[in-house]
């Protein structure tokens, strides 16, 4: 993708904003979608005048309904759309039995209904025009189950099976769709998790700019719907993909509950 505009989700921080650069290096327009509107706001300063591209803030909370309308209807109305990634997300650590259950639902609006009704606005403009792409960023943790960590991942497998199922429908429409599955990265994201958040050995972490530029390769190259960065990540997937699911559960059932 090297024209157009792209509407990226969770734009301030993370790879949400690394996505915001790489395209603006692209030439690509952009519209950023956060809660946080003066970050956006320094971001659109920032690609703006390094790269000369015209970039929209749009402050939005896609927990909530009306957010999410307004959003949608944007992404319906641009009749040069050529990318949405919806990227926005968070994690938690707790049992469901105690976990909040506002933030739980919360998570799942932003994990599933949020990106399936962006998508459901997005696609009838792009397959008019016979091109675009939707990069759903999904995660690692959708192959697994675990204690802890019960919604994140049946969340972001929500995400990652919904994208493949999508990119089916998509065959030979001109438009694609990647789900993009990282494992640890270097973000806020594992930061506002605390200390659970970001113990984990050196050599697990990717960085934000390596996970974005790695879809965006895939993406270019027409590879695979999803997209696993990380050569150790690529091998851990592989390796679960083998294993029968209750040996995931047993693996998993004896680690202290985390996230990522």
């Amino acid at each position: 993708m090297t024209a157009g505009v792209a509407l990226v989700t969770g734009a301030s921080a993370g790879i949400g904003r690394e996505f915001c650069r790489q395209l603006a290096a692209r030439g690509c327009d952009l519209v950023v979608v956060a809660r946080d509107a003066a970050r956006l706001g320094a971001l659109a300063h920032e690609l703006g005048s390094t790269h000369g591209v015209r970039v929209e803030v749009l402050p939005a909370d896609l927990t909530r309904d009306a957010d999410v309308d307004r959003v949608a209807d944007r992404a319906a109305t641009d009749p040069a759309l050529a990318m949405l990634v919806n990227n926005a997300g968070f994690g938690t650590v707790g049992r469901l039995a105690t976990a909040p259950p506002e933030q739980q639902e919360a998570m799942l609006r932003l994990h599933v209904l949020a990106p399936m009704r962006l998508t459901r606005a997005a696609l009838p403009g792009m397959l008019s025009r016979r091109e675009g792409a939707i990069i759903n960023v999904s995660s690692v943790a959708g192959f697994f189950y675990s204690p802890g960590n019960v919604n994140y991942c049946a969340s972001k497998a929500y995400l990652t099976t919904f994208t493949e199922g999508l990119a089916l429908e998509l065959a030979g429409t001109g438009v694609a769709a990647q789900a993009l599955c990282p494992g640890f990265t270097h973000t806020e994201f594992h930061q506002r998790m605390g200390p659970d958040g970001r113990h984990r050995p050196p050599f697990m972490w990717l960085t934000a700019e390596g996970v974005a530029r790695a879809s965006l390769r895939q993406l270019d190259r027409g590879g695979p719907v999803v997209c696993v960065p990380g050569l150790r990540y690529k091998a851990l997937v592989a390796m679960v993909g083998l294993l029968p699911r209750r040996a995931i559960g047993l693996l998993t059932g004896r680690r202290r509950p985390t996230a990522g």
